[in-house]
């Protein structure tokens, strides 16, 4: 079988379920994770980890792959490498050329939607500051190859001045052994409101306490519940006390406990906006893992309102900081178990259709033995 290192500098952050599943989901390509460091997260027993080392400074301002990585990821015999996001893609890119290999880069959200000049300012870091002049200019070469997880990342990809030749959109899916209904019916779950996702400005979560408060007249029983943590946390818990959200602050929960949390819930609202920095969603993979879980979902994510979801069948998109038409939402579909229930049975069916990952990493093979076979254009959209 063919061989692809995917590549990703920290191995593995607990949000990146998504990488360890599509490595495990791989049946016609060997796939080795390759990172510079090792960090508290997800496990790694089951896959195959190479643990690189991180570059000098010099190197990274150079951009020089160190011979011995070269050396020893060359004893890999990779047909190929897959970066996932486009600051990691920018790293790696020298050693990919040094190796001879082709290069494709899954592009995620921030890495094409924070604009250009907040990177070239410095504020992502300095390092990072030629950032958008790197990438764009590697997306020219034949031998590098993109993938963007939604339309709307496509958008952004093209916005920010990546070559259109060889951009594809592939969705990464989800495991539907994993994420799949559990829990009691709709008629006999408390109506608890389900938010995942880091306390950050671009998840939106003030505006979800804020149209909770707006229709906590009309539902006494309903409650909030917030698995997630991050910079933002002291200043949400400080404005649901004074608006008198019931809402629970559970902090950053183990996959196992996102599962119990999605067994409970009669709604997933995932309220993301577009933040200062220009940073926005692609297709937050919980909007597909609730809905495998037969929650509907609320949402005005980026991607998720046009492709990751069915409007009024498996969950109802709005716009960025519509608050009184979330309220008005939460007060509509809370109370009502049978809709809610119907909503439940067709995400089931849809996640089936769109989003199995055994489909979508099918797909994802394919165009590795595209790229692999021909370097420079590789057919399929």
């Amino acid at each position: 079988m063919k061989k692809v290192l995917v590549y990703r500098s920290e191995l593995l952050p607990p949000s990146e379920t998504f990488i360890r599943q599509q490595l495990l989901a791989c049946t016609s390509w060997t796939p080795t994770l390759v990172g510079r460091q090792r960090v508290e997260g997800l496990p790694l027993d089951d896959l195959t980890v190479r643990v690189i080392g991180r570059q000098s400074r010099l190197r990274e301002l150079l951009r020089s792959a160190r011979p011995s990585t070269v050396r020893r990821l060359r004893l890999e015999q990779p047909d190929l490498l897959h970066a996932h996001f486009g600051t990691d893609a920018v790293d790696i890119w020298p050693v990919a050329r040094k190796l001879g290999r082709p290069l494709l880069v899954t592009l995620h959200g921030y890495d094409v939607t924070v604009r250009r000049e907040h990177w070239e300012s410095g504020a992502q870091g300095m390092a990072r500051r030629l950032y958008p002049r790197r990438l764009t200019a590697m997306s020219h070469s034949p031998r590098v190859h993109l993938i963007a997880v939604s339309e709307a990342i496509r958008r952004s990809a093209r916005n920010f001045g990546l070559c259109e030749e060889r951009l594809w959109v592939r969705h990464i899916g989800v495991n539907r052994d994993e994420f799949a209904p559990t829990g009691p019916p709709m008629r006999e779950r408390a109506q608890h409101v389900l938010f995942i996702g880091r306390l950050v400005e671009k998840k939106g979560l003030r505006h979800l306490i804020e149209a909770f408060a707006r229709a906590q007249s009309q539902l006494p029983d309903a409650r909030l519940m917030i698995a997630g943590d991050g910079p933002l946390r002291g200043e949400l818990t400080t404005l649901a006390q004074q608006l008198r959200v019931p809402a629970q602050f559970l902090g950053q929960q183990a996959p196992a406990q996102i599962r119990q949390l999605l067994d409970q819930a009669r709604l997933l609202c995932l309220p993301s906006v577009t933040a200062t920095n220009g940073d926005a969603e692609g297709l937050p993979m919980v909007l597909l893992e609730a809905q495998a879980c037969g929650v509907p979902v609320l949402t005005s994510a980026r991607g998720g309102t046009s492709e990751g979801l069915v409007p009024e069948i498996t969950g109802v998109p709005f716009a960025e900081g519509d608050v009184a038409t979330l309220a008005w939402l939460l007060a509509t579909l809370l109370p009502g178990h049978t809709r809610l229930q119907r909503m439940s049975d067709a995400a089931q069916h849809f996640i089936a259709d769109r989003f199995d990952l055994r489909d979508c990493t099918s797909r994802l093979e394919a165009l590795y033995d595209q790229i692999a076979e021909n370097n420079t254009n590789p057919e399929g959209s």
